[in-house]
């Protein structure tokens, strides 16, 4: 299968560069309010990330939009000179914080988004520091979904599942992995998955059963 040329091994890493140079470059955008809210961080990233990515892309990018909605895939997008087509989902860490187990996508809308060769779900994946009201970038990804490990995800019950990364402390990347092995690993993940989400159901089921019991024997009000 024909791949982006965007994630050859230098152009990836390239771009990763680019965007810790990028965002370490901005002149100071954090208010002590601010600066104690990640999710306020993270959105402030996002905006400046909208706003210039297009210019990192440089050769790469014949088409571009910013403009999603919050629920939506992509936090931006992008199609290649040969027209591939990228939605980009951003997602910021703070160094420094115990857990973070971010979404990434529905298993589902995946599944449906990979039917074409052409399409790509990418992370792009930024690692910060916070010192009082000071920004600092200090490590980025940017890689298609396929290339994390296994070792690194999970998957959560919203919905038909989400894939999650474990803990973004963590991230494995297999460099060049095969979106085929990847789907076929998802798969046998999903296989193993929904066996125990029916066995936690049935409990469910169970214990209301119980509560409703007990609430039919009880005297009126």
């Amino acid at each position: 299968m024909e791949r982006s040329k965007v994630f050859a091994p230098q152009e990836h890493r390239r771009i990763e560069r680019a965007v810790v140079k990028l965002l370490n470059s901005q002149p100071d955008f954090l208010s002590p309010r601010t600066a104690e809210s990640t999710r306020a961080v993270g959105d402030a990233i996002q905006n400046i990330l909208s706003e210039q990515f297009q210019t990192l892309l440089g050769k790469h990018c014949a088409e571009y939009s910013a403009q999603f909605a919050r629920r939506a895939m992509a936090d931006l997008a992008f199609k290649d000179c040969d027209g591939f087509y990228h939605v980009v989902d951003v997602k910021t860490h703070r160094l420094g914080t115990q857990f973070n187990m971010p979404n990434l996508t529905s298993v589902e809308r995946l599944a449906r988004f990979y039917e074409d060769d052409h399409n790509y779900f990418v992370l792009l994946l930024v690692k910060y520091a916070v010192t009082d009201v000071r920004f600092r970038a200090e490590e980025v990804h940017f890689v298609p979904i396929e290339f994390l490990s296994w070792d690194c995800l999970t998957l959560g019950a919203l919905g038909w599942g989400q894939v999650q990364i474990a803990n973004a402390n963590v991230i494995k990347v297999n460099e060049g992995y095969s979106r085929r092995k990847w789907m076929l690993q998802l798969c046998d993940a999903l296989l193993e998955f929904y066996p125990r989400e029916i066995g936690k159901v049935k409990e469910r089921i169970e214990h209301f059963k119980r509560v409703r019991s007990a609430w039919e024997n009880k005297p009126e009000d």
